[in-house]
């Protein structure tokens, strides 16, 4: 206590022992961390500003950055947007699937997360397990089911046949820009629906319950009040399913594998399956790096700034 009976700060030194307690605790974690980014990041950096052995066709890596060559990023250029590219378009079509698919993802995982945070009641539990049982099962097998389905002969044809809404089996395995958008939907609702339940479940109830008592019906309450609580959840659960879809390749591959859906991922695959484009694999990679780094600065700076408005 202070002589004016008011409450005094407690001394800065007093925290100190505290700080240093919890930074040795995280150290290992972070160095741990560190390692495996720092190390394979150089590794790439390497590779993709090395040489290629011209006798047998291999990348050779050079460590020296004084070192450092041009000649495969000045072929990836060439890739993009020179004449007769071929990458420019799939980066194109990697966006603009991506931006599809996140906002399909979103539309249909709010009102199911909404759903289970506010109204499931003793069900609440049994919602949970169904959403997380998908991590239960690995993103091929999920992918491999979806094969099965919209094959000629597939259950999905059928059930269209049936219904008359179509007269003969579509070929949705034959390159078609629906399936692998859809398939990437379905690949990665499941982190956006886990994002949103845990954000909305948070929201103070008596929030909700104030909003009405100043006579916001439930549309009004949940334009006023739940959405803009839910802002920086939204952002969280979009770059988690965003990040992921952009460098996927794995959904094209299995559900259309044609040159006209190709993703900047299938670039990126095929040149890191072939020696002789190693380089340029690298090189790819560390663009799309440097793409996804955009909107996770975003997203610090968003929760920096959510956050400052809080306090």
């Amino acid at each position: 206590m202070s002589l004016h009976g008011g409450l005094t700060r407690r001394p800065k030194t007093a925290r100190e022992p505290h700080r240093l307690f919890w930074a040795a605790l995280a150290a290992p974690g972070i160095i741990w961390l560190a390692l495996l980014f720092i190390v394979p990041f150089y590794v790439v950096l390497a590779i993709a500003a090395g040489q290629l052995n011209q006798v047998f066709g291999t990348p050779i890596a050079v460590w020296n950055p004084l070192q450092w060559s041009t000649v495969n990023l000045a072929a990836v250029w060439h890739t993009i947007v020179g004449k007769g590219a071929f990458v420019g378009p799939d980066i194109v079509r990697t966006i603009v699937y991506t931006a599809i698919a996140s906002l399909l993802c979103l539309l249909i995982g709010y009102p199911a997360a909404y759903f289970v945070a506010r109204f499931a009641g003793r069900r609440k539990a049994f919602f949970l397990i169904l959403l997380i049982a998908p991590f239960w099962i690995s993103y091929m097998m999920r992918m491999l089911a979806w094969i099965d389905l919209l094959q000629t002969d597939g259950y999905v044809n059928k059930a269209l046949m049936s219904l008359h809404l179509i007269s003969s089996p579509v070929d949705w395995l034959g390159g078609m820009h629906i399936t692998v958008i859809l398939g990437l939907v379905y690949g990665y609702i499941p982190y956006m629906i886990l994002v949103l339940y845990a954000g909305l479940d948070r929201i103070d109830g008596s929030l909700l319950e104030a909003g009405r008592d100043l006579g916001l019906g439930r549309i009004r309450t949940f334009l006023k009040v739940t959405l803009p609580l839910s802002r920086q959840t939204i952002l969280t659960a979009m770059l988690i399913t965003v990040l992921p879809m952009l460098g996927d390749y794995f959904t094209n591959q299995l559900l259309s594998g044609a040159t006209g859906t190709a993703m900047l991922g299938n670039d990126i695959d095929g040149d890191l399956s072939t020696p002789a484009f190693l380089g340029q694999g690298a090189v790819l990679s560390l663009l799309l790096l440097l793409v996804l780094i955009v909107p996770m600065i975003y997203y610090v700076m968003a929760t920096n700034r959510s956050s400052r408005e809080a306090a």
